[in-house]
């Protein structure tokens, strides 16, 4: 494999094309953009990338590395549209699922790749390209595989890590936790602030000064040191009034009641005891 390979994308969606961009950026040749159909978006980005669009049934792939960024539920579908279409022998080939593991690639495999799962584990959605520089990968499936990915994980900036393939639910879990169950959360912030009067794009506004610095406190001085409010001071009646303001809000409730238990097992916290008692009470 050259010291920089020619790469294809497969799906340049919000994850393919800004990762693509990334490793254009990286010096990395994106030779070719593989799309089920001709698309706006993906003309535009090919024009960017001076790389060929190729259609999933036309096969003629001729990069190094090709690397599916499609949805989870058609990694191996595509895998056994293209694995007919292109000679796979001495390519390595990735996709990015982070539930799921290089097997899905088993197609490609048996016909002479070199597979691995390479996972960002960054949220990509439309209107924002963030840099890989500092993102964790994580990677798991054959060893050649492996070093070619972080190689390019190291060219992109970011943090390589190995995953067993059993524990890769788990590690997507995490992740879940960390981007999309957290904007979930802060849905539920705005049905509290409407609550106490507050327009939801006010809400959105005033909350991110607290957000901002509770995540840097978080990052510096961990959990047990970010942790503030009624639970760290043991005040069991603000927690009480809380949950009765809370009964007006659908679903509100057992949010706060989840993330309090977990912080009242997890944190420190002063009158445990009382204010598991509280969470209780009906």
């Amino acid at each position: 494999m050259p010291k920089k390979p020619q790469i294809a994308i497969v799906g340049p969606g919000r994850l393919g094309s800004a990762l693509s961009i990334e490793l254009n950026t990286a010096g990395y040749r994106i030779s070719e953009l593989v799309v089920r159909r001709h698309s706006r978006q993906a003309a535009a980005l090919a024009r960017r990338l001076r790389a060929r669009i190729l259609r999933l049934n036309s096969g003629g792939i001729q990069a190094d590395v090709v690397w599916f960024c499609v949805p989870d539920r058609e990694i191996t579908g595509a895998a056994q549209v293209l694995a007919s279409h292109s000679v796979w022998n001495g390519k390595i080939v990735f996709h990015s699922s982070g539930a799921l593991p290089s097997s899905e690639l088993d197609d490609l495999r048996r016909r002479g790749a070199t597979v691995a799962a390479v996972h960002p584990l960054m949220t990509f959605v439309r209107g924002s390209t963030p840099s890989l520089s500092g993102v964790p990968f994580a990677l798991e499936g054959d060893e050649p595989a492996l070093r070619a990915a972080r190689r390019i994980v190291r060219d992109l900036g970011g943090d390589a890590f190995n995953i067993r393939a059993q524990d890769k639910v788990a590690y997507h879990t995490w992740g879940a936790f960390t981007s999309p169950l957290f904007i979930a959360l802060l849905v539920a912030a705005e049905q509290v602030a409407r609550a106490a009067g507050l327009s939801t794009p006010a809400a959105r506004r005033k909350m991110l000064p607290i957000l901002h610095q509770t995540i840097q406190n978080y990052g510096r001085l961990g959990p047990a040191g970010a942790f503030s409010g009624p639970l760290v001071r043991g005040d069991t009646e603000v927690v009480r009034k809380h949950l009765k303001v809370l009964r007006r809000i659908p679903g509100a409730k057992d949010i706060y009641t989840a993330l309090a238990r977990i912080a009242i097992s997890r944190l420190p916290v002063q009158r445990r005891a009382e204010l598991g008692e509280a969470l209780c009470e009906r």
